[in-house]
């Protein structure tokens, strides 16, 4: 029976969604861990960035967020930039100007932004249903304004009509003479036409549209209006200053709004000096802060934090699982543990995670398919991280062949040579290679602003080798490779000489 029970909770570690958009609202209600006070943070009324790599729950805070503000009355709108438009055709093609894919990008974000609230309004869930109308009437007037971009000639044309009447009337006279007349006449008509030959472009008013959506906002009153925008590093990077603007210009002012903006920090732009102004959203001024979850879990910062956090995150997603399964009550969180694992594995499973909990994720589920009907052990979860670096990390990074081969670099220079997991980097001036491995998880932030002692001006990151790849390099035997380091090392790597 036990047995059965314990094939039961494996299986249910396996069946967890990958991903929040999967998800339906309510499991994502039910399942959504607030990481430290971040859930305090982003529900307040500034207007916020949230910075974190893929799978660090962006989208399922986001979510959860939408359904708070619900709650309280207010009306939310959340909007996956993915969908926006053609990503992959108009705002890719480097044949248009990007001031034309960036205008036509803004109409297709206030075109999806005018259909939500359009459903708003037929559902009957504003309290000034005329006003609110109004101002999307408004929003669409200066969201799809057109002019023609070309030549325009002038060209008159000129009609004559030369009207020639004869004949002869006659009468005759008091002398009885006889009088007679020939009549004749002349018309002309003249006409201009204008002929305009051109392109016509969209063109975004805005002054015209902030007035709109502020009539929008003021229609909801005394409700709030929360824009909620996800994926934002799924724009082209030189157009995220375009759609920027167009918040900082039209949205961010408005009394009553809220804007928060879900980004990957390396793969979002935000701002572009231009003559002496700038194109976009200065960070810290126009939005009020930034909130970063890559942050908020790593296991060597907190430890405690960390695997309490990831304990009642596998506790919330797999309790309705179990229950459809075996029709029983899940324990709590600590039992759910001590009977899905064996001592010390949940800890190396926190540990293999590096703080991402979608990679905390499918490693227990492979963990859970390599025990099968047993408690998931150390060997599992090593055996799991190292698959999981085989299957996802290694082959995403191998599109970049300069950030594969400089990781191969660092893994002989820090494990092979110095023996250690972990590194130092100068916080500035680093190349972009380490920004495209720490987006593929396979270098991890540990600390930030780490000071050296002989030279107090000079700053430094902590950085740590993914588990999944130093696993595997114990797996394959390196040589070389100790069996188990994990302490915090501050020495410096020297990227020129790694690179050179």
């Amino acid at each position: 029976m036990a047995q059965a029970i314990q094939l039961h909770l494996n299986q249910a570690l396996m069946r967890i969604p990958r991903r929040a958009e999967s998800a339906d609202r309510s499991t994502l209600a039910d399942t959504y861990v607030a990481a430290g006070s971040f859930s305090a943070m982003i529900n307040s009324a500034d207007h916020q960035i949230l910075f974190g790599r893929r799978g660090t729950g962006k989208t399922h805070g986001l979510l959860h967020l939408h359904d708070l503000v619900e709650q309280t009355g207010d009306v939310a709108l959340y909007l996956d930039l993915r969908t926006i438009g053609s990503t992959g055709g108009l705002y890719a093609n480097e044949a248009l100007s990007p001031a034309q894919r960036g205008t036509q990008l803004l109409v297709d974000a206030l075109e999806a932004i005018h259909d939500q609230l359009l459903t708003l309004a037929v559902e009957g869930q504003v309290p000034d249903q005329d006003g609110f109308l109004r101002g999307l009437d408004a929003l669409v007037a200066a969201a799809t304004e057109v002019e023609v971009v070309g030549e325009t000639e002038q060209e008159q044309t000129r009609q004559e009509a030369d009207e020639h009447q004869s004949g002869f009337e006659a009468s005759l006279g008091r002398r009885g003479g006889v009088r007679g007349s020939l009549g004749h006449g002349t018309s002309t008509t003249a006409s201009d036409r204008r002929r305009r030959t051109g392109v016509e472009q969209h063109r975004v008013l805005f002054g015209p549209l902030s007035r709109a959506i502020q009539a929008v906002v003021d229609g909801i009153r005394p409700g709030r209006l929360w824009l909620l925008l996800d994926e934002w590093s799924s724009i082209p990077l030189d157009l995220q200053p375009f759609l920027a603007d167009l918040l900082r210009r039209s949205v961010l002012p408005i009394r009553g709004s809220t804007v928060k903006i879900a980004a990957i920090e390396h793969r979002a732009r935000f701002l572009v000096p231009v003559a002496g102004d700038y194109l976009g959203i200065e960070v810290g001024s126009d939005a009020a802060s930034t909130v970063s979850l890559d942050d908020a879990l790593v296991f060597d910062r907190s430890r405690e934090r960390a695997q309490a956090f990831f304990l009642q995150l596998f506790h919330n997603h797999v309790r309705p699982i179990l229950a459809t399964m075996v029709h029983t009550a899940v324990p709590d969180p600590a039992e759910f543990a001590k009977n899905a694992f064996q001592e010390g594995a949940f800890a190396e499973l926190v540990r293999a995670a590096e703080g991402v909990p979608r990679d905390a994720i499918n490693i227990a589920a492979l963990a859970a398919q390599h025990a099968h009907a047993d408690r998931i052990g150390r060997a599992h979860v090593r055996r799991a991280a190292r698959d999981w670096y085989l299957r996802d990390k290694k082959i995403a990074v191998s599109r970049y062949p300069d950030a594969e081969r400089l990781l191969a670099r660092l893994v002989d220079e820090v494990v092979g040579r110095r023996r250690s997991r972990t590194f130092l980097l100068p916080a500035a001036d680093r190349p972009d290679t380490i920004d495209a491995l720490c987006d593929a998880r396979l270098l991890h932030v540990l600390r930030r602003g780490v000071v050296d002692p002989r030279h107090p001006g000079r700053l430094y990151d902590g950085f740590a080798i993914d588990y999944g790849c130093y696993v595997a390099l114990l797996k394959e035997g390196t040589k070389g490779v100790p069996a188990d380091v994990f302490q915090f090392d501050k020495a410096v790597v020297d990227l020129a000489r790694l690179t050179g």
